[in-house]
């Protein structure tokens, strides 16, 4: 196995894991269809490991960034019309927007990170 599908592997592994520590109440169906998804779409759209690693953290930075949003959603459904969300749903709801928003922030800059070094390699002389 080449280093490359390799990493796509571990890659796909780690947005995996994050999707279910973000939604620990889906199917293991889903976890499955998604782990196969993005490793087949890390093998597609990345030609380096580099890039490899910088889709995986772009794609927990956007599924990190979900998370509050659908929080909100999920409470929003479950109160009744006119009446105010409970404590605990606001508590939730802060809880997913000061960690969801914090970690999405740090995957989508680390992320930005890798991509930005790849272009400055490629442009230095010598470079690939």
């Amino acid at each position: 196995m080449s280093a490359l599908k390799l990493n796509a592997l571990l890659g796909a592994a780690v947005v995996t894991i994050g999707l279910w520590l973000v939604w620990s109440d889906l199917p293991s169906a889903v976890y499955l269809l998604a782990g196969g998804g993005v490793a087949a779409l890390l093998l597609w759209q990345s030609a380096t490991i580099p890039a490899v690693w910088g889709w995986a953290t772009a794609l927990l930075g956007l599924e990190s960034l979900a998370w509050p949003i659908w929080t909100m959603v999920q409470v929003r459904l479950s109160t009744v019309e006119g009446a105010q969300p409970t404590d605990q749903q606001m508590g939730l709801i802060l809880t997913a927007i000061l960690f969801g928003l914090f970690s999405s922030i740090f995957w989508l800059t680390f992320s930005y990170g890798i991509f930005k070094r790849m272009v400055w390699k490629r442009d230095e002389p010598g470079g690939s």
